[in-house]
C-alpha cells in the first residue's frame, strides 16, 4: 500500500468556497461521508459522474488535503482525511444533514 498524500506534503491552502465550489465535488464528498472509502469506479458510479469528471474532483480534494488516495497497485481508494479537525467538520455537516429529520 502506498500512502499518496501524506503529511509531509507542502499544504496548499484553499478557502472554503473552493471545495464547496461543484456539484459534483460536494456528491463526492457527501458519498465518502456516508460509506468511508471507496475506489474512483464506485465514487463516479454513485456520484453519476463519468470517470475522468470524477478523477478530476478527487485530485482537487488530494490537492486540498481534504481526501486521502491509497494505491494498492492499480486500484486507488479515497478516504476523508478525518485525521486534520477541517475535514472531520466537513465530514459532520454530511453526517448530520444525511441523518437528520427536519
Amino acid at each position: 500500500m502506498v500512502l499518496v498524500n501524506n503529511v509531509e506534503q507542502q499544504k496548499e491552502e484553499f478557502v472554503l468556497e473552493d471545495i464547496f465550489q461543484s456539484k459534483g465535488r460536494i456528491k463526492i464528498l457527501k458519498i465518502l461521508a456516508i460509506e468511508g472509502e471507496l475506489n474512483i469506479s464506485e465514487i463516479a458510479r454513485r456520484a453519476n459522474l463519468n470517470h475522468n469528471s470524477t478523477r478530476h474532483h478527487l485530485n482537487f480534494l488530494v490537492k486540498a488535503n481534504i481526501v486521502q488516495e491509497k494505491k494498492f497497485g492499480r486500484i486507488r481508494i479515497y478516504r476523508f482525511r478525518v485525521e486534520d479537525i477541517k475535514v472531520r467538520a466537513i465530514k459532520s455537516l454530511f453526517d448530520i444533514w444525511c441523518n437528520s429529520e427536519f
